[in-house]
């Protein structure tokens, strides 16, 4: 079986780290840009999108700072893959940016990075940032 390969994005974004935070830690939050709706039972999310269901396990987080989620699919290599949202403030310039660090086999890696695009372009919209 094909393993995936891992990549990283970057997206400059308008808003206060503690504030984008609660955007990419809630369920509530990630309902309104990552997927149609979110629900989360303790470490467990279950993301909605066209009327299927995946699930993700919230395996590391840190306040203010990022999130890390592993689906739980049966890929092979399910156990080596996750997808992490950091957020990333600029030392100098106090610039806040939201580093995605994602997988995906090697054939869908544009289609994967257009979808983060169009995620991340939903979360301006949101939060009213350019």
């Amino acid at each position: 079986m094909d393993l995936k390969v891992k990549f990283e994005l970057e997206f400059p974004i308008q808003a206060s780290p503690q504030m984008l935070y609660q955007y990419i830690s809630s369920a509530s939050g990630l309902s309104e840009w990552f997927a149609d709706n979110v629900n989360s039972r303790g470490i467990i999310f279950s993301f909605f999108w066209d009327g299927s269901e995946e699930k993700a396990e919230l395996i590391s987080s840190k306040s203010n700072n990022f999130v890390k989620f592993r689906w739980l699919d049966e890929s092979d290599d399910q156990d080596k893959c996750f997808f992490e949202i950091k957020i990333v403030v600029d030392e100098i310039t106090k610039d806040v940016s939201l580093m995605i660090t994602d997988f995906s086999y090697e054939d869908e890696v544009e289609e994967t990075k257009m979808l983060w695009d169009s995620q991340i372009s939903d979360l301006k919209q949101v939060l009213g940032s350019s």
